[in-house]
């Protein structure tokens, strides 16, 4: 569907990946869509408003319209959310960290916005799948993530073999993710699972002062002490 030229525009704003200064990652049109858009689709409203002040200090924090788009949001309420650009008014849509849409529930609202003729504009910020896949050296032609993975063990170790053998035959890396407090678990589980020369990577706390960024085989990462206990990382595994 062509867009509609009497609509708002749907703005997707990329946040940080962590407690760093906006300005550091993030370009200038980011700053000037959050300037004069009122109107947002957010995950947690308190982090939206932080967000939005580090941006700009001096927008007033009462002209902001603020509606919640997470897991206890119902269906029904998404068409009510871009009423807004229905109505002419620009709409930002914003990830908790990172870019919307991304390994986030914005998708379905950017996948209504297309449906109702609403012009979708991108704008560039940090995402930590691509960020990771860039420093870890594996193949950045042809990757995959996959969001978690199971908790139940041996589904986990199940999912993993499954993934290495994926990343084997189809020569394709493959990303996934683990609640932060379980990442010391993980990475003892992906060792358990896969070939001592199967390459992982482990790409945390990216952008952040803290970021630390590895790729080595198995065999080495059992010789490795690192805590990523309560760390955003991505992880990569990838036999050759």
């Amino acid at each position: 569907m062509k867009p509609n030229i009497n609509f708002g525009k749907l703005y997707l704003i990329p946040t940080t990946l962590g407690d760093s200064d906006p300005m550091d990652v993030l370009p200038q049109t980011v700053k000037r869509a959050v300037d004069f858009i009122d109107d947002f689709i957010v995950e947690n409203e308190k982090t939206a408003r932080k967000f939005i002040k580090s941006i700009n200090p001096e927008k007033v924090q009462a002209s902001l319209r603020l509606r919640a788009l997470n897991k206890h949001t119902d269906k029904s309420e998404h068409s009510e959310m871009i009423r807004a650009c229905l109505e002419g008014k620009n709409i930002g849509l914003m990830s908790e960290a990172g870019c919307p849409g991304v390994a986030d529930p914005g998708a379905v609202i950017v996948k209504l916005a297309h449906e109702k003729g609403i012009q979708v504009i991108p704008l560039v910020g940090p995402s930590s799948i691509l960020l990771a896949i860039m420093a870890s050296g594996m193949n950045g032609q042809s990757f995959a993530f996959n969001g978690y993975i199971p908790i139940d063990k041996s589904e986990k170790r199940n999912a993993i073999k499954a993934l290495e053998k994926l990343s084997q035959d189809k020569n394709q890396s493959q990303l996934f993710i683990e609640t932060p407090f379980r990442n010391n678990k993980m990475i003892e589980d992906i060792l358990q699972a896969i070939n001592p020369a199967t390459y992982l990577c482990i790409a945390t706390d990216i952008t952040l002062p803290t970021e630390y960024i590895k790729t080595m085989r198995a065999s080495d990462w059992k010789k490795e002490k690192i805590d990523l206990h309560n760390r955003p990382t991505i992880f990569i595994i990838h036999k050759m």
